[in-house]
């Protein structure tokens, strides 16, 4: 387990029905996600889909998925109770919640709870380190100080500003973090922040997404440079599928 809540899928994807002039194997850009088939979980026995993000690079082996164990959740309960050599079916890969390098301009990463997942697979990919902006923001909000994600990870690169915010410490008295929403941490960076010349990422709960939205709209940043993750429908032949399971942990984004 990741936290006490969230845990981490990995897995070695393999290709069903490959078709000619398929890659060999299953490739994804930093900040796709996968589409997990739950079977059976739908109404009249029929198969469900949910979506996670992919929380590691696109070069690395094998695949991660972070995962918010949800009760009830038919996704996230079918994945924590998978085990390792287990199978499951899958889409991938999907979604345009993709970074675009721009020159001369600052990035700013903005999440709650898992959402933090395809950050890290930005920040970690060859692409974001090769063409690195003028500098790298990563706000992460949660609820419990042991819900934080990622932490050692990301205090340990000297080229991101990791800020994560917890809103209701288990201990407020023992805990020496910042305290209170992510969002108005954000929301008194101040003028110093180059607000105009930063291209703005967001993941996470509705509320935070429409929040911060709000805030840069009304420091005049243009609708172009605010980007927010979406989720696509995917068709009906599966690509991935009979994944074997590496890891008897998993990881949860979206998907219940």
């Amino acid at each position: 387990m990741l936290t006490p809540t969230v845990f981490e899928v990995t897995f070695e994807p393999t290709i069903m029905n490959p078709k000619p002039g398929d890659p060999g194997e299953v490739t994804f850009k930093a900040g796709q996600f996968v589409s997990v088939v739950v079977p059976g979980a739908g109404p009249k026995g029929r198969d469900l889909r949910r979506a996670y993000s992919i929380a590691s690079a696109p070069e690395s082996k094998p695949i991660e998925l972070c995962v918010k164990l949800v009760e009830g959740g038919p996704g996230t309960n079918y994945l924590y109770g998978l085990r390792a050599g287990d199978t499951f079916k899958g889409y991938a890969p999907y979604g345009t919640f993709i970074f675009t390098h721009r020159p001369q301009r600052h990035a700013c990463f903005i999440s709650t709870g898992t959402g933090i997942a395809p950050f890290r697979s930005m920040i970690r990919s060859e692409s974001y380190q090769q063409n690195k902006p003028l500098s790298t923001t990563l706000l992460l909000g949660v609820r419990e100080e042991n819900e934080l994600l990622y932490t050692h990870e990301f205090g340990n690169i000297d080229w991101v500003e990791f800020i994560p915010a917890v809103s209701r410490p288990i201990d407020a008295g023992a805990f020496k973090g910042l305290k209170g929403r992510v969002t108005d941490h954000f929301r008194h960076s101040g003028e110093h922040f180059p607000w105009l010349e930063t291209d703005y990422y967001l993941c996470g709960s509705g509320a935070m997404i429409d929040e911060i939205k709000m805030l840069l709209t009304a420091r005049g940043v243009v609708k172009e440079s605010i980007h927010v993750e979406v989720y696509y429908k995917p068709p009906k032949d599966p690509v991935v599928a009979d994944a074997p399971v590496a890891s008897p942990e998993a990881a949860d984004k979206i998907g219940t």
